[in-house]
Parts: structure tokens; sequence; C-alpha cells
């Protein structure tokens, strides 16, 4: 396996293992959780879940994808109307799906192409670390919201408590 073969699979199970982690915190909370903020310049976990589906969109689908990039980054944010959990999740899931079709098919050779993404000219590696960064940053706001909302061990680590056994299939650190 070569460097960029392994960046592409660690960067997909990233992804991946994100989506899940705000799967369950969706299925913990109700709608008004969810949507819920405690000052007007805080992003509610609804807000935090479509900022990541365009994030992924724009800079993986379309930027190294070539897909027509239709982002609306300030809509993201400025959503007070709720979308049930499921729709949320949708939502998410779609992006994320149609980001790892893009890496699955990514010839590693390509990391070292620059693409022009948002104001940025930056090569397909940085973009995918961006992506990476910048969904695992907001997959730890939604845990720590979540746990606070519901005071809940989300339970993301209890294979690593001992007598726990492995770690689930797919989970590495």
């Amino acid at each position: 396996m070569t460097v960029g073969e392994e960046f592409i699979r660690v960067a997909r199970r990233e992804l991946a293992q994100g989506r899940r982690k705000v799967e369950v915190c969706l299925g913990k909370l109700d709608e008004e959780q969810i949507w819920s903020r405690a000052h007007e310049i805080e992003n509610s976990i609804g807000n935090l879940a479509l900022h990541l589906a365009g994030n992924a969109r724009q800079w993986i689908v379309s930027g190294i994808g070539g897909e027509p990039d239709a982002r609306d980054r300030p809509g993201e944010f400025a959503r007070r109307d709720p979308l049930p959990a499921g729709e949320l999740q949708a939502v998410l899931d779609a992006a994320v799906q149609a980001a790892d079709r893009v890496l699955a098919a990514l010839d590693p050779a390509a990391l070292l192409e620059v693409r022009k993404i948002q104001v940025y000219e930056v090569t397909a590696l940085q973009a995918v670390y961006h992506v990476t960064q910048h969904f695992a940053g907001h997959v730890g706001q939604i845990v720590w919201a979540t746990k606070r909302m519901t005071g809940e061990d989300l339970g993301f680590y209890d294979y690593l408590k001992p007598g726990r056994g492995p770690a689930p299939r797919g989970v590495q650190p």
C-alpha cells in the first residue's frame, strides 16, 4: 500500500466514523434539543450537521470530484426552522456517501493536483485533510453538546474499558 492509498483509506474511515457519531447523537435528542442554542452566536447541532454536509460536498464532491458547487454556506448557519432528525441525518448521510464515492475513485497520484475551492488554491490532499479535520472538530462539538444535554456517556470508547473486549469492527485510533 502506498502512502496516498493509506491516506485515502484513513480519510474515508474517519468520515464514516464521524457520520456514525452524529447519527448516535441525533438519535438521543429531540427536535428542540437538536435545534437549540443558548446564545444567538452559537450554532445548533442541526446547523452543524448541515454545515458538515455542505463542507464535504463543496470540498470533496465538487472540489475534487468535479460536481457543480451549489453550496449555500450562510444558509447552513442561518436555518432556524427545524428539520426532523431523520431528514437531517439523510442530508449528512448523502453528503458523506457522495464524498466517499469520490474518495474511493480517487487515484492517489491525483492527491498532489491543485484545485480551486472557495477562494483557495489547494492540493486534493489538502482538501481531503481539511474536510476530515473540519469534520472531526464539529463532530466533537456535537458529541459534547449531546453529552451536556443528556448527561449520558455515549459509549463511543467503551471498548477501551477493562474487560470490554476488542474494538468494534472498523474502529481504530
